[in-house]
């Protein structure tokens, strides 16, 4: 087993992580059950500390797929520039959630504000973590390319 296939393991993990964790956030938060909005921001930091890996054997992968036919670096580079940033935001809304939970803990009357800080980011990262995803799928499956383009499209 190598880095690739690790990556292809465990890269859809952020990006359930965060549809799932912004669901229970939001729904929390509208329905004000403070119970379901700790699990909503345990849920963002969990999704956080999911990303690791993604991100971590990325690179790995990256050089292995470099060695494939029909891979280009064009998009091997625009799935890596895009999944920072969707890991990046991630990791922020985690921060954010971490932060919700301590003053929560505390009860501070801006706990409510920090959640609705995490979800706003949580939506966001899942957003930009589904285009990574989409483009990192474009590498290894020239079918989906638009046009069954050469491999240096994009």
């Amino acid at each position: 087993m190598n880095q690739a296939h690790l990556h292809l393991l465990v890269n859809h993990l952020p990006i359930v992580g965060s549809l799932f964790a912004a669901v229970l956030l939001g729904a929390g938060l509208l329905r004000r059950e403070a119970s379901v909005v700790g699990a909503g921001l345990v849920a963002v930091l969990a999704a956080g500390l999911l990303c690791l890996p993604a991100q971590l054997t990325g690179e790995g992968a990256a050089a292995v797929a470099q060695q494939l036919p029909r891979v280009s670096r064009a998009l091997i580079q625009a799935h890596a520039a895009a999944a920072e940033l969707g890991f990046w935001t991630l990791e922020g809304a985690a921060a954010l959630a971490l932060f919700g939970l301590l003053l929560r803990k505390n009860a501070s009357p801006r706990a409510a504000l920090m959640a609705w800080a995490a979800l706003a980011v949580a939506v966001a990262s899942f957003g930009l973590l589904a285009r990574a995803g989409y483009l990192g799928g474009l590498i290894g499956h020239v079918e989906i390319r638009e046009g069954f383009g050469t491999p240096n499209e994009l």
